[in-house]
C-alpha cells in the first residue's frame, strides 16, 4: 500500500508539472472558457456513446470471464467493474482501474479451505475454486486485445490521412512492435518458465508468477473468445474517436474525421499509460501537439483533451452510485 501511494503521488506531480508547464505556454483562461463553449446537443451525444462504450466493456469482461469458467452474474460483472473504474479515477491512468478490478473480483472468489463466511461466493469456476491468477488474467488479456485494437486504428490512421507518408515507416514499426508485444504476451507461460531459473519456481513470488503466466496462456486456446472480444474492443476504440470528433465539432474545430484517425489512437495510448492520474497531465500535451499541424489553436486542442478526459470520468459516476450504495449497506 506504502509503494501504491508513493507511486499515485509521484505521478500526481507530474501531471502537475506538465499541466504547469502547459500554462506557461498557452491561456489557460481562455482554454477553460474553450471547455464550456462545447454545444450541447454534441454533448449529449458524447455521454451517450460513453454510455454505450461502458457497457460493451462491461459485456467483453464477461465473455473472458466466462470462458475461462468463471460464473459470474452479468450483474455482478457490472458492479464490480463499474464500481473498480470509479475507484481507479484515483489511481494511476490505464492500470489503476484494471488494478481494482481485478482486487475486487478476487476477493469475490472463494479458495480451497475458506469458511462460507470466509468470501462470499458469487464467482466459481466449472472446475471448482477459481484463483486469483484467472481474475487477474482476464483483465490483463482484456487490456491487451485493448492495445491490439489500438494498433489496429493505428494502422487504419495512416492508411486514411496521406499527408502522413513521410513518418509512415517508422509509425508503423512502432505499431507493429505493440502489436507483437500484445500477441507474445499470449505465450507468457513458456517466457516466465524460460525466464525464471528452476530454483525460483518453488518461491512465492515465482508460483504466483507461473499461475498468473498459465492463466493468461490458457486463452490461446479461446479463440472464438478471443476473436469476439477483439471485435468488441475494435467497435470501443470507434466509438472513442467518434467522440472525440463529436467533441470537436461541438468546439466549432473543423479538423477532418481522417485526422481524428491518425492522432486517436496516440492520444489514447497515452490515456492508458500509467504516466498520469486520471488522464491529467502528459495525454492532454500530447493532444495539444498532435493538432498544431492542422493549425487549432492550443487553447482548443487543450479544451478538447479536457473534454475527452471529463466526459470519460463522467462513464464513472454509476460506479460512484453503487459504491456509495454499498457503503450505506456496510453501515
Amino acid at each position: 500500500m506504502t509503494r501504491l501511494l508513493r507511486s499515485t503521488w509521484v505521478r500526481a506531480v507530474l501531471s502537475a508539472a506538465i499541466l504547469w508547464w502547459l500554462s506557461t505556454r498557452i491561456d489557460m483562461a481562455e482554454a477553460i472558457r474553450a471547455v464550456f463553449t462545447v454545444r450541447l446537443p454534441h454533448l449529449s451525444f458524447v455521454l451517450a456513446l460513453v454510455a454505450i462504450d461502458r457497457v460493451i466493456m462491461i459485456y467483453r469482461w464477461v465473455l473472458l470471464l466466462r470462458a475461462s469458467g468463471v460464473a459470474i452474474t452479468t450483474g455482478k460483472a457490472a458492479d464490480i467493474f463499474l464500481v473498480s473504474s470509479f475507484v481507479g479515477s484515483f489511481l494511476p491512468a490505464g492500470v489503476g482501474a484494471d488494478l481494482a478490478r481485478a482486487y475486487a473480483l478476487r476477493n469475490h472468489i472463494p479458495f480451497p479451505g475458506q469458511g462460507s463466511g470466509a468470501a462470499r461466493p458469487v464467482a466459481q469456476g466449472s472446475g471448482g475454486a477459481v484463483g486469483g491468477g484467472e481474475a487477474l488474467a482476464s483483465v490483463i488479456v482484456d487490456r491487451l486485445l485493448g492495445t491490439l485494437s489500438l494498433g489496429l486504428m493505428g494502422v487504419v490512421g495512416l492508411l486514411a490521412w496521406t499527408s502522413a507518408a513521410s513518418s509512415d515507416w517508422r509509425a508503423l514499426g512502432v505499431i507493429a512492435l505493440l502489436i507483437v508485444l500484445s500477441i507474445g504476451a499470449f505465450w507468457l507461460d513458456h517466457a516466465v518458465k524460460a525466464v525464471l531459473a528452476d530454483r525460483a519456481h518453488a518461491t512465492r513470488v515465482g508460483r504466483a508468477l507461473l499461475r498468473l503466466a498459465d492463466a493468461v496462456s490458457r486463452y490461446r486456446d479461446r479463440k472464438p473468445t478471443l476473436a469476439a472480444v477483439f471485435f468488441w474492443s475494435v467497435a470501443i476504440q470507434v466509438i472513442r474517436i467518434v467522440e472525440a470528433y463529436a467533441l470537436g465539432l461541438g468546439l466549432g474545430l473543423t479538423v477532418p474525421f481522417s485526422y481524428y484517425l491518425l492522432f486517436m489512437p496516440l492520444g489514447l495510448l497515452m490515456l492508458l499509460l500509467p504516466i498520469s492520474v486520471s488522464g491529467f497531465g502528459l495525454p492532454q500535451g500530447v493532444f495539444v501537439w498532435m493538432l498544431r499541424p492542422m493549425g487549432v489553436p492550443d487553447e482548443a486542442s487543450f479544451a478538447l483533451s479536457t473534454l475527452i478526459i471529463v466526459t470519460g470520468l463522467a462513464g464513472n459516476i454509476p460506479g460512484l452510485l453503487l459504491w456509495l450504495r454499498r457503503d450505506r449497506e456496510i453501515l
